[in-house]
């Protein structure tokens, strides 16, 4: 690139001043440097596109290798499954169907006892509303609402 120092730019400067004058400068100047911004706009896009195209070609590259390997791998599975079952087959084609029940037998029904709802303790309702069995917790003040004796005004 263009090596510019300090001195270098200084007499451009003045050559420029000599030349486009005092008035005219900072206009020129400025025009200059909206024009280098768009210049330096358009290279980094330029180079942002080259990336994405090159980014984009190494995606496609690695998109291939991993759908070869997926290939692989489900022709290798495959294999492996058909193996299995020729094998299994051959195990399985020596056996009789009495032998060939891998499920346990359910349980046989079994009648309840007499008192089925004793050993379950499951007392009906009815008979802890008469016994007064609390079935539910009550709150301490829920309780004495419940249990304080009615006045004889009201």
């Amino acid at each position: 690139m263009l090596d510019l120092g300090i001195s270098k730019m200084a007499l451009i400067g003045v050559v420029a001043l000599i030349v486009i004058g005092p008035e005219k400068l900072p206009k020129v100047a400025r025009t200059l440097g909206t024009l280098i911004g768009k210049a330096q706009r358009y290279v980094a896009d330029v180079k942002a596109e080259v990336n994405r195209s090159m980014d984009l070609e190494e995606l496609k590259k690695m998109k291939e290798t991993m759908e070869t390997a997926a290939r692989d791998v489900e022709q290798s599975v495959q294999t492996t499954a058909s193996e299995f079952e020729k094998d299994w087959a051959q195990t399985t084609a020596g056996m009789t169907a009495s032998t060939s029940s891998w499920e346990p037998e359910p349980p046989s029904y079994k009648h309840p006892d007499k008192n089925w709802r004793l050993k379950r303790g499951a007392t009906p309702q009815w008979y802890k509303a008469r016994a007064g069995v609390r079935t539910k917790a009550l709150s301490g003040a829920a309780r004495v609402a419940r249990y304080r004796p009615k006045s004889l005004n009201t």
